[in-house]
């Protein structure tokens, strides 16, 4: 099945689907109310989003629509409940599931990151593992992921998901660490004291020169 593209929202809809089908079974399919929670969770998600009830019933219609998401009624819930179909409409292995949501979720990673941010989604045995899940995932008829270009500074490149399309230029610039602004102000500060103490020194020997040719100049009045 070729993947129509999805739209922010549904994207996050649908990863947080997977996640807490994944992580809390027990509570699967989702509610309304659950799922707008699990969409607005403040830890594992990047950007971090205010989704209100009717986004969230919109992005679920049209997940519907495109044959990625389902509902449940009846039992012994009266509550509507939501669930998806990604697996199924894709043909996923757990490891590639656990790398879609991972990016679905938190935005561009890092190999390394993938692996460490999914240990409640699927265990890699090693950066290898995760590695040939995204080369799999890469390769694909449609491709599902793509390695964004490494950028100055960094010694791996990030790679996003494809589900709402090619990767924007925002996408390709990394988020800023501002603990590794803080070392690399720490790192320059030496060298902008060794700057000013030099400024200062020269500063200090015109102003003697300028003193000795005044006094020069003073004496021819005396």
């Amino acid at each position: 099945m070729d993947l129509p593209l999805l739209n922010d929202i549904e994207v996050r809809v649908l990863g947080s689907l997977i996640e807490k089908q994944i992580s809390t079974p027990e509570y699967y399919p989702l509610s309304l109310n659950a799922l707008v929670n699990a969409c607005n969770q403040t830890n594992n998600r990047n950007p971090v989003a205010t989704y209100g009830e009717s986004d969230v019933n919109r992005a679920l219609v049209s997940l519907r629509d495109k044959h990625l998401a389902c509902e449940f009624s009846g039992g012994t819930s009266r509550v509507l409940k939501f669930g998806h179909k990604l697996v199924e409409a894709l043909e996923l292995s757990p490891a590639e599931v656990a790398v879609l949501c991972v990016l679905m979720l938190r935005g561009p990673q890092t190999p390394g990151e993938i692996r460490g941010h999914s240990g409640r989604l699927h265990e890699f045995a090693d950066p290898a593992h995760a590695m040939a899940t995204l080369a799999t995932l890469a390769g694909r008829h449609q491709p599902l992921v793509v390695c964004l270009p490494r950028q100055p500074g960094t010694k791996e490149s990030r790679y996003c998901h494809l589900l709402a399309g090619g990767p924007s230029i925002a996408l390709a610039t990394p988020p800023v660490d501002p603990t590794a602004s803080a070392s690399a102000k720490a790192a320059a500060e030496p060298d902008r004291l060794a700057t000013l103490e030099s400024e200062v020194a020269g500063l200090r020997r015109e102003v003697t020169e300028l003193r000795l040719i005044f006094d020069k100049f003073r004496k021819q009045f005396e």
